[in-house]
């Protein structure tokens, strides 16, 4: 793989002219894995830090575990930390800082029955407002992840027009109230199974709203706390090729030596592989995306590739990115990961540039 002004240049069985070339010592070179969802990292949390410097913090505790393009994610907070948090990604975009890709703001537009972790007190409406907020970012990608049925079809038709990736979750919707939204153009579904309602014999919920359809992707956490092995491997295999996505919902402590954090007034704390609040329930995750790639292919007993497939190609299609990300080819950025044989990361490269 030649690698010249931060993309690759060529695949060749034939070594060429270089500057410098490194040997991979029969280790596994795979593209780069790219994290739609990421809260936070390296011992920061995004909503705290949403600053330029926050994000190449976070990007830098997730890099360790072959992320090496991610969307910097804000939990539901207030207008004005939402404005900060966006402007910070478009300086962060401005300045060539590897590794950012946009933004993905979950929330405030959710339905509280559905809150999760989530401040419901911050929650609103989707209106104008919100619409030109939710569309300022000047470079990068947005995703949003509202409730559906607290808004519109034409509001979606809206988001979808500004060039915004909308998706469904933390909702209270019905499966024909899912079908709507889809019909609308819902493009994915935030952290499948949580936070929204489930399949049912004679109410197939979100849940199966989502496995239904063909044109959708979905987010899904494998640190097998979030979603039982079988659950994922039900949905993983029940959905199209390429639908499954896998996400990491990271915490400030993946990356970190620190096994606790502040949400909301209220201390999280890592326990037994998860993360958890003062009542027991889940709050976001202590999961890096190599670890989600090897519990997949042990949940949905799926090929390690495919799996790999779902942390790198299959978001850069998500994101509309597959023209540059998710693949080694010619003219794509140079983001790649060595994995060992103990399925390790030894390695990665961010446009180019290897790691420390």
């Amino acid at each position: 793989v030649v690698i010249a002004d931060k993309r690759i240049d060529a695949v060749t069985t034939e070594l060429p002219d270089v500057d410098e070339c490194v040997d991979l010592q029969g280790n596994l070179l795979v593209p780069g894995f790219i994290d739609l969802q990421v809260n936070g990292g390296g011992g920061v949390m995004f909503n705290d830090s949403p600053t330029v410097a926050g994000i190449a913090q976070i990007i830098k505790g997730h890099r360790a575990f072959g992320t090496t393009a991610l969307l910097p994610t804000l939990i539901t907070t207030s207008f004005t930390v939402m404005e900060q948090a966006i402007e910070a990604v478009n300086q962060a975009i401005e300045q060539g800082l590897s590794g950012v890709l946009g933004i993905h703001l979950e929330g405030p537009f959710l339905n509280a029955a559905k809150k999760g972790a989530h401040d419901d007190k911050q929650f609103c409406a989707l209106d104008e407002q919100g619409l030109d907020l939710i569309s300022s970012l000047k470079t990068g990608k947005t995703i949003v992840t509202i409730a559906p049925e607290l808004s519109s079809p034409q509001m979606i038709q809206q988001l979808k027009k500004r060039g915004i990736i909308v998706c469904a979750g933390h909702s209270n919707a019905n499966y024909e109230q899912a079908q709507q939204a889809l019909n609308a153009g819902i493009d994915g579904f935030t952290h499948l199974y949580n936070a929204m309602t489930g399949i049912e014999s004679r109410s197939p919920g979100m849940v199966g709203a989502a496995l239904e359809d063909t044109n959708s992707w979905f987010g899904i956490i494998a640190d097998g706390h979030h979603v039982h092995p079988a659950a994922f491997a039900l949905a993983v295999n029940a959905k199209q090729s390429g639908g499954s996505v896998l996400v990491t919902d990271a915490m400030s402590t993946v990356g970190s030596d620190s096994n606790a954090f502040c949400l909301n007034g209220e201390t999280i704390t890592a326990k037994d592989g998860c993360l958890i609040n003062a009542a027991g329930s889940l709050a976001g995750s202590d999961l890096d995306m190599m670890t989600a790639i090897n519990n997949a292919c042990d949940f949905a007993n799926i090929s390690w590739h495919e799996a790999v497939r779902m942390a790198s190609v299959y978001p850069a299609h998500a994101l509309g990115m597959a023209d540059e990300l998710g693949y080694i080819k010619p003219n794509y950025r140079a983001n790649l990961c060595l994995v060992n044989q103990r399925r390790d990361i030894v390695r990665t490269w961010v446009d180019g540039t290897p790691g420390e």
